[in-house]
């Protein structure tokens, strides 16, 4: 694949160890057999041999000089969540959990697709009766639906704005102009 001189040079000019060579600090902190498992391990009151041995490491000694003495913040506080948030956190969650695996709708509460149906009906509306009637349907307020209508809406497309294109490869892409659809409602 490469240049022939770039061949050459990698032959004449690389070689790689027959052996890899131990490092010099390989070892040190290799537990010996007489020594307990980690897992066995306790803090002492009183400075044992292994404690003598694991302060003599230099790499260890070394990355705590680096970091420094310890700064303590005295006037920082203990944080602790509200219990009373916390109770509302999981009854919410609960009451979620419930509504959910319920066969009951909850009134003023839909899912997604629900939702996503109940706009595309409302677009529909011809009359004040109609929304009310969609509404009764779903089970939410017309005042919540009204007010939730002036923000939220569900994807339309303008006709006639269809443009088709054809990449390279074959692929063909359909890109329209979205609008926002109010209900014409006749008073």
């Amino acid at each position: 694949m490469g240049g022939a001189a770039s061949k050459a040079a990698s032959k004449a000019g690389r070689k790689l160890p027959k052996r890899a060579e131990t490092p010099s600090w390989a070892g040190v902190r290799t537990p010996h057999a007489s020594e307990q498992p980690l897992a066995d391990r306790r803090a002492s009151e009183t400075r044992t041999e292994e404690i003598d041995r694991d302060a003599r490491d230099p790499d260890f000694l070394a990355n705590l000089n680096r970091l420094g003495p310890v700064r303590v913040d005295h006037h920082m506080q203990t944080i602790r969540p509200k219990t009373t948030e916390t109770k509302q956190l999981f009854k919410s969650r609960l009451e979620s959990e419930h509504e959910a695996s319920s066969l009951l709708p909850v009134h003023n509460r839909l899912h997604a697709a629900s939702l996503s149906e109940l706009l595309d009906k409302q677009k529909a509306a011809r009359s004040a009766q109609d929304v009310e009637r969609l509404a009764k349907q779903y089970g939410i307020d017309v005042a919540k639906l009204e007010n939730l209508t002036r923000f939220v809406t569900s994807p339309s497309v303008q006709g006639g704005t269809a443009v088709r294109t054809v990449e390279k490869d074959g692929e063909e892409s359909v890109m329209m102009m979205a609008v926002w659809i109010k209900p014409h409602l006749q008073k």
